[in-house]
């Protein structure tokens, strides 16, 4: 069943534990949401170090995986420090949904889920993402072909899990109804971020919500939406009873949200990390991308990196005027020794 604290310096201190999601049982219950354009393998790898207990991949294409596509093959890598590692898919089909589960094998993910929350439009119009959340059926469909697909192909340890939204709109909340269904069909844990479709990433998402949905099911759920510090996280834990807190927007240039959430649910005080040590992690996070993607790729995406480890910084404003122009690492390095030298 769900953990629901009770009150007391211990219930604190037994917020953050292992959680079992099927068959795999991770070492603790805070997670890296999976962010497009964010959650490289790089990026997971400077999140495990600062505490996150699993990280999600960027949604992978079931579509592009299923064709081979090499740049598809990259959203999958993952640094040896990230031993255990949970891939996201999206797609519409649920045959397509199987085949592409089928091809993790060689990635050895200890959890598939499958993205029925993405509102961009570019993967709506495809029928995928917060789309299902108008087909609720085909969302039991896809968890039901991909259980299958992963028991025939030797992966029946690995287990099927499912991200999902309130509704498409205010008008159409029917995250309850998703959920069992899901259920029905063998997903093995929920996520909920608790938005509409219609919300996108505005707005106040809706914990009360995702506490009904921790009443209404046995399985575990994990929360998601405005737990950005380790304040937020342990007030979701205590407000909702979810069994894991998923990190998205919150992590973006703060991979120490994980080491500040790990102090507060242990009763401590976190202490912000020290600007060298925020330069210390950002230089490890590019000299791994780099070793994934190559300097140059790894330098254009990096920007938007830096502005984000930047933000609120001494002398931040004029580092990123000029990070935007960065093609290489020595350029970066210029601009870490600049970052370091600001009173």
């Amino acid at each position: 069943m769900p953990f629901l604290p009770s009150s007391g310096l211990s219930a604190v201190a037994s917020l953050h534990r292992p959680v079992a999601i099927g068959p795999f049982t991770a070492r603790g219950n805070l997670f890296l949401a999976p962010v497009a354009g964010y959650s490289d393998a790089a990026y997971r790898a400077v999140c495990v170090g600062e505490g996150a207990d699993l990280c999600y991949t960027e949604m992978v294409s079931s579509e592009a995986l299923t064709r081979g596509h090499e740049k598809t093959n990259a959203l999958l890598e993952r640094d040896p420090s990230e031993g255990e590692y949970a891939i996201q898919l999206f797609g519409a089909k649920p045959e397509v949904m199987a085949e592409a589960a089928r091809a993790l094998a060689s990635w050895k993910p200890s959890v598939v889920d499958v993205n029925c929350g993405c509102p961009v439009p570019k993967i709506v119009k495809t029928g995928a993402g917060s789309a299902l959340m108008r087909e609720p059926g085909k969302i039991g469909e896809i968890v039901g072909a991909m259980r299958r697909a992963l028991d025939e192909s030797g992966m029946a340890a690995v287990p099927v899990t499912v991200k999902f939204r309130l509704g498409w709109d205010e008008t159409s909340i029917n995250y309850l109804e998703v959920a069992k269904i899901a259920e029905d069909a063998g997903a093995a844990a929920l996520t909920l971020h608790a938005r509409t479709r219609a919300q996108g990433y505005s707005g106040k998402a809706d914990w009360s919500a995702i506490a009904r949905l921790v009443a209404s099911t046995s399985l575990p759920v994990f929360g998601s939406g405005d737990a950005a510090s380790g304040a937020e996280a342990r007030r979701m834990f205590e407000e909702t009873g979810v069994s894991g807190v998923m990190i998205a927007r919150g992590a973006m240039g703060n991979p120490f949200v994980f080491a500040d959430a790990l102090a507060v649910l242990a009763g401590r005080s976190p202490e912000p990390p020290l600007r060298v040590r925020r330069i210390e992690v950002a230089r490890r996070h590019l000299s791994l991308s780099a070793r994934f993607i190559g300097e140059r790729q790894a330098c254009l995406e990096f920007r938007k990196h830096f502005c984000a480890y930047t933000k609120g910084e001494p002398g931040g404003a004029s580092l990123r005027a000029d990070a935007v122009r960065a093609t290489d690492i020595a350029h970066f390095d210029l601009l870490f020794d600049r970052w370091a030298d600001y009173p």
